[in-house]
């Protein structure tokens, strides 16, 4: 079994390679962020206010989140696309910052993980969730290729989107990743760290395929 943990900053492209390595190694991808964006669009949609810790500790008990057949369901709702918008960032960023939430989403994924081989992306994976894990990656970025990034993906989809509001998204949620005293955003002393401004996702993927094998993994 291997556990591979991949961090990174908003717009790293972490999803993007988990989902590509998951798939040439065969094995499960978890997706950390989107079961704080869920929880976020769930507080949200029943008027909580993010910065109230109470209430968004309170409303826990309410949130069911399943993963099905690469889906996210909440409360058995299918919410996979409405959480795929920069605002949904913003609210995962927020909503991280309450101990509980961190703790609950923990949980899921550590339960998950025990359980079968998994790449797993997020913020804090190789830290805290699973800081005994055998492959453990950090991305980045320069901010402007990260918004670069992120608004050719929302264009690709047909929304409108605008570069400098993105920009000024990835630059809050940044500060707001690494600044928050419950697990900033920071890599693991023993984690690989690969800045992929100027590389594209085969250079990406070639790149951490050679660093599994070297580790005897994968091959």
């Amino acid at each position: 079994m291997i556990r591979i943990a991949i961090d990174g900053p908003a717009g790293s492209g972490k999803s993007t390679m988990a989902k590509i390595i998951a798939n040439k190694l065969k094995i499960n991808y978890l997706d950390s962020g989107a079961l704080y964006r869920i929880i976020g669009y769930y507080c949200v949609k029943n008027n909580i206010d993010l910065e109230d810790k109470k209430s968004i500790k309170d409303i826990l008990p309410q949130i069911k989140i399943d993963l099905k057949d690469h889906k996210y369901f909440l409360n058995d709702e299918e919410i996979s696309e409405q959480i795929r918008n920069a605002e949904s960032g913003n609210y995962a960023s927020m909503v991280a910052k309450v101990p509980e939430v961190r703790e609950k989403i923990n949980q899921i994924l550590r339960t998950m993980s025990q359980e079968m081989s998994t790449v797993i992306d997020g913020r804090d994976i190789g830290t805290v969730v699973i800081p005994d894990a055998e492959i453990k990656i950090f991305l980045t970025a320069s901010v402007e290729e990260r918004a670069k990034r992120r608004y050719d993906e929302l264009s690709e989809k047909g929304k409108k989107v605008d570069y400098k509001s993105i920009l000024e998204q990835i630059i809050f949620r940044d500060k707001a990743d690494s600044s928050r005293s419950i697990a900033p955003l920071k890599p693991a002393e023993e984690a690989i760290k690969i800045n992929t401004t100027n590389m594209d996702i085969e250079e990406v993927t070639k790149k951490i395929i050679e660093i599994i094998k070297e580790k005897n993994y994968g091959n």
